[in-house]
Formats: structure tokens, C-alpha cells, sequence
């Protein structure tokens, strides 16, 4: 379904990110894991891609927060590659604390990684996608930026700030036939959620009673990097177990 397609997906080496490079792979693309830190797994992840998809992959290590690392990464992954047909905005970190007494850096930090790294891949793969006509953008939001939630000023605050880039990028890329979506996941069972695991007090807040896994996330986002999503645009699609209802 994306043979002949190449994939850039941030924070690709855990969690949702490697759901979704796995899933990618699987339909035939070519894929570029972007990772911060995990380079064992992203390299892991590499290469179990080419063994069991024999698609081509790579994997690079990016500051997503800093604007021109990711114009020096956009610009290898093309010479790589040839092209760029997908993006899929994964990044995210969590610094948790009450509002009241927030450090200044952990809120800045958290909207440089979530928001403006977003925005950073935006702005440097869509001049690939508006010479080629043709794009997919998936930003990864939650549902903690469409309701809000208790110790998470700074995640919040980036996640609905993703949901306003979205819409904008949605409109402004749509002339040339690019696409840009949101997935705003639930509690799913990544390492940034291992704390909730188990906890009453949270499924019982889901209406399907359990936590998410990240497949069911990425199979979300595969659907709108195909085909079947050409008419879908500036849509927020939540994957929460009906929590966010």
C-alpha cells in the first residue's frame, strides 16, 4: 500500500514511534527513525525492518528542539532516500508538575520538544513535499491537549498547541495536495505511561476499560499516510478507549 513511499518518523526507536516504523515498513516503506538517545534500539529496529520487510531503512540521531539539526537531518534523509513522502511527528517528552510551582525549564523544554520540533520538521520537509505535489503529515497530539490534565501544564499546553498546528498546516499545504492529520492517543502502554500500569483509577476513566497499545495507534496513523485517507485533512482523530468523549 506505501510501496515506493519513504517515511520520516520522529521518536521512532519506542513506544508508538516504533509501532509505527514497524507498520510503515510493513506496507512497503522506506523509513528514517529518528531518534534522541535510544541508539541501540533504533539500530535494532533498523535493521529487524530490513530482515522481515526488506524495505530500505535508516536511522538518525536528531535534537528535534533545534531547528537547524533537523534542516542538516531533513537534508540527509533526502540525499538518501531521493524523496520524502511522509512525516510522522512522534517526539514527545513529559516533565510533570503542578503549574503552581512548574520550573520555568521544564515548561520550555517540554514545548521545544513536543511543539516546536514538530514544527521544525514541518517547516523543513513541506518545500520537499510542495516541489513533489503530493505529502502526508501526521502529528501525534493526546487527548491531555484536548481535556487538559492535573500536572501537565507544559504537555498540555504543546499537545493542544499541535492540534492548532495541524489545522494551520492543514490549510495552508492543501493547494498541493498535502495532507496534515492529528492521532490524540489515551493512556497507552509505553514506557512514558509504566507508572499507570495497573492502576484502577485509570482504566476505570476509559470507557473500553483497559489501556491502549501502540499498534492500535499506529495502525491509526498508517491509515492516514495511505491512499484511503486522500480526502481526510485537518482532522484530530482520538485513539482513547472512548476517554476523551
Amino acid at each position: 500500500m506505501l510501496s515506493g513511499k519513504t517515511a520520516i518518523v520522529t521518536g521512532g526507536s519506542r513506544g508508538i514511534g516504533e509501532a509505527t516504523v514497524k507498520k510503515l515498513a510493513s506496507l512497503g516503506a522506506s523509513v528514517a527513525i529518528i531518534y534522541a538517545g535510544s541508539e541501540e534500539a533504533a539500530l535494532v529496529l533498523r535493521d529487524e525492518c530490513k530482515d522481515n520487510y526488506g524495505v530500505r531503512m535508516a536511522a538518525y540521531k536528531c535534537d528535534v528542539s533545534d531547528f537547524d539539526a533537523v534542516k542538516a537531518t531533513v537534508a540527509a534523509v533526502k540525499a538518501e532516500f531521493g524523496g520524502i513522502d511522509i512525516l510522522v511527528n512522534n517526539a514527545g517528552i513529559t516533565l510533570d508538575g503542578l503549574v503552581a510551582t512548574m520550573k520555568e525549564e521544564d515548561f520550555d523544554k517540554v514545548i521545544a520538544v513536543n511543539l516546536k520540533g514538530a514544527f521544525n520538521f514541518i517547516r523543513h520537509v513541506a518545500p520537499h513535499m510542495i516541489r513533489a505535489r503530493s505529502g502526508r503529515i501526521v502529528n501525534v497530539s493526546s487527548v491531555s491537549g484536548l481535556m487538559g490534565n492535573g500536572g501537565q501544564a507544559n504537555y498540555a499546553a504543546s499537545k493542544a498547541g499541535i492540534v492548532g498546528l495541524t489545522k494551520t498546516v492543514a490549510r495552508e499545504l492543501a493547494p498541493k495536495n498535502i495532507t496534515c492529520n492529528a492521532v490524540a492517543p489515551g493512556f497507552i502502554r509505553t514506557d512514558m505511561t509504566k507508572a499507570f500500569e495497573g492502576d484502577e483509577r485509570i482504566t476505570s476513566a476509559v470507557p473500553l476499560g483497559r489501556m491502549g497499545e501502540p499498534h492500535e495507534v499506529a495502525e491509526v496513523i498508517a491509515f492516514l499516510c495511505s491512499p484511503a485517507a486522500s480526502y481526510i485533512t485537518g482532522e484530530v482523530i482520538r485513539v482513547d478507549g472512548g476517554m476523551a468523549m
